[in-house]
């Protein structure tokens, strides 16, 4: 080789080596050095009935319609065979039955058989081998019809049958189940019921549910959703919204007292979210509340989380009607608040006590946050909310009171409440942040100048909202869940601020979504995660206990250089954990000075959740785009080098 080409190589080696410590950052993590506590309950999970969320989703019940009580009766439902005029009435007791007045009657002189079919929500989800348990209440004003059931196919083939004969005969409600076994998995399955035999027959409350439920609770929650939200280790779980909290107008709000006690007496009213949204009308979206504040309660006590129950205060949704209940007459909402106490936390020699005690769970569900209002905002909010604060700190101090900062996390909606409800001491502000992903990058530093003796803050609904829209998942993308976790240090780094956050909404069905994106999307066998699902899963299983610096020149990693960063050290399990966000193009090499750490450990566990795509989203129904890698990375002394690749984000855990 040439002279002249030894010099050229040389030369271009010395740039390689002169541009690869020009890219070198170095970042300082002191482990001693605890700014902030990080509360134990601080990652957790928001719950909302949309997108057909609970009803059609985590409550396992499989018949839509179950009980003739929406607005049209018969919806869900379709006749089978020759039926003429008269064999099936829908009948009212309102004077009797006031929360579930309705009923079905099947007269039938005939000899042939007649039907109806169920169409579930979206279909009926069954998988083979498995179990399914239907049940009904019945009346007999004239004895001798007996029942098929048969669970048929997409097909329409029989997969599934049994058969019930009324085992009572006095012309009083009766409750009975039968039980029978699948033999193929489908996604659409239909349930008929054949009526045999000559008589007159009351049916009320028919219902099927498969027996894997969540613990194996009898007409409980589907397991593999709610083991998707175990997965996360929430420390709270805020129900039962959101939006379905205020209602429409007010006749429609969300009543607790409506949603506990014996399911066969639980009021079913519309969702909100039945016709919000012209370009997705559900008009067959209602609450059973199956799924009531009870349910609710067991599920935080199931996932080890703290529940976090929001009341209306008063006010209707005031992007619908804003109906208010006047000052005067604002004493029922206040004492729904003061019961729902008693409820959760009273002795069973109290009324709602007894009640709690009666559903299955004498002890108290210890119950330390309550939010009123929600998304509520102007003066006529603050009103409603000083009579609430008034009572509720008078007869139960204990409990925090959280409280709405409306729709935004800017404007003259959101400064006039947060004055205001710092001027009334109140406990925690919850804020909420739809935006773009640009508008989470550069609020990495959002917490950062907050008042550290003022209210605390819950980030109680967020999501990065892509524009991209080609498909409903797709919004929930590499894109939005990347610029989450850059804003997600930031919240993680302001600890002693922002005690509680959450992801919003929290549950999709493919077949029956209003609203998008959403943290986990479903069909009815499978669950499937989204990128920002991964994001809130690294935050939520690795919380540590202390927030410690993590320092470039002295500074907070908040964007330069495309670099976002925060770090909390797990005095349970003495562990540093790192969390490194890389939104831009380009591969960043890091020395990390580990200071404070007094014996190596040598080796660092790695998670990397990275796409080059920013487009790049989980499809339902197919292999994943994106998941998170495990690895380890090797370093010697008290320096560790590591690579943050382009559009990655990076956990990091190191044994001290």
């Amino acid at each position: 080789m040439k002279l002249k080409q030894y010099i050229a190589i040389a030369a271009l080696a010395m740039q390689s080596l002169q541009f690869g410590f020009a890219q070198q950052k170095s970042l300082v993590v002191d482990v001693n050095n605890s700014i902030a506590k990080v509360n134990p309950n601080m990652w957790g999970v928001f719950f909302e009935d949309i997108n057909m969320g609970a009803d059609g989703g985590i409550y396992a019940e499989l018949i839509k319609n179950r009980s003739f009580e929406f607005f049209r009766p018969m919806m869900g439902w379709k006749n089978l065979g020759p039926v003429k005029e008269g064999n099936y009435l829908i009948l009212n007791r309102q004077s009797n039955s006031e929360s579930n007045p309705r009923y079905l009657q099947v007269n039938k002189k005939e000899k042939n058989s007649i039907g109806l079919r169920n169409e579930g929500f979206r279909g009926m989800g069954v998988k083979q081998g498995n179990t399914y348990e239907f049940s009904l209440w019945y009346r007999q004003p004239s004895a001798g019809i007996s029942i098929r059931v048969e669970l048929v196919d997409s097909e329409g083939k029989v997969i599934g049958s049994t058969e019930l004969k009324p085992a009572q005969a006095n012309n009083q409600w009766q409750y009975q189940e039968v039980s029978f076994t699948s033999s193929k998995t489908d996604q659409k399955a239909n349930l008929q019921i054949w009526f045999e035999g000559q008589g007159s027959i009351d049916l009320d409350m028919i219902s099927l549910f498969p027996t894997d439920t969540w613990k194996g609770r009898k007409k409980g929650l589907r397991a593999d959703m709610v083991q998707t939200l175990a997965d996360l280790k929430p420390g709270f779980i805020r129900f039962p919204g959101g939006c379905i909290v205020e209602g429409f107008d007010l006749s429609q709000r969300f009543q607790w007292k409506k949603t506990v006690g014996p399911i066969e007496n639980r009021q079913l009213i519309v969702n909100r979210w039945n016709t919000e949204f012209a370009h997705r009308l559900t008009p067959d979206y209602f609450q059973t509340f199956g799924l009531g504040f009870y349910e609710y309660f067991l599920l935080a006590e199931d996932l080890g989380a703290e529940a976090l129950p929001i009341l209306n205060c008063g006010m209707a949704c005031q992007f619908n009607t804003g109906e208010v209940v006047p000052l005067d007459q604002l004493d029922e909402y206040v004492q729904d608040a003061l019961d729902l106490i008693e409820f959760a936390n009273g002795s069973v020699t109290t009324p709602w006590g007894k009640l709690r005690a009666d559903m299955g769970h004498p002890a108290p569900f210890n119950l330390k946050m309550l939010g009123v209002g929600n998304e509520n905002w102007g003066p006529q909010y603050i009103e409603r909310l000083k009579v609430f604060q008034e009572a509720l700190k008078k007869y139960h101090p204990e409990i925090e009171i959280v409280a709405s900062s409306g729709t935004d996390p800017e404007g003259e909606r959101f400064q006039y409440l947060d004055k205001e409800l710092r001027a009334m001491k109140i406990d925690i502000i919850d804020e909420h942040f739809y935006r773009d992903p640009d508008w989470f990058l550069s609020n990495a530093k959002r917490y950062d100048n907050y008042d550290r003796n003022g209210a605390k803050i819950f980030a109680g609904e967020y999501a990065s909202h892509s524009k991209n829209n080609k498909k409903p998942e797709y919004r929930n993308n590499w894109e939005a869940a990347l610029s989450e976790a850059a804003f997600l240090t930031g919240v993680e780094r302001n600890a002693d601020v922002v005690q509680l956050a959450s992801y919003a909404p929290l549950f999709a069905h493919i077949d029956g979504w209003q609203w998008t994106p959403d943290l986990i999307w479903v069909d009815n066998l499978n669950v499937y995660v989204t990128p920002s699902y991964h994001v809130q899963k690294m935050y939520s299983t690795n919380k540590g206990t202390d927030v410690v610096s993590l320092l470039r020149d002295g500074k907070t990693l908040t964007g330069e250089d495309n670099l976002y960063g925060s770090a909390v050290v797990d005095k349970k399990s003495n562990e540093l954990i790192l969390k490194i966000i890389n939104v831009g193009e380009k591969n960043e090499q890091l020395t990390i000075d580990l200071k404070g750490i007094k014996k190596s450990a040598g080796q660092a566990e790695v998670t990397l959740l990275h796409h080059d795509d920013p487009l790049a989203f989980n499809e339902v129904g197919k292999s994943p785009s994106v998941t998170p890698v495990n690895s380890t990375v090797n370093y010697k002394g008290k320096k560790l080098a590591y690579t943050v690749g382009a559009k990655s984000v990076n956990l990091l855990k190191i044994k001290l």
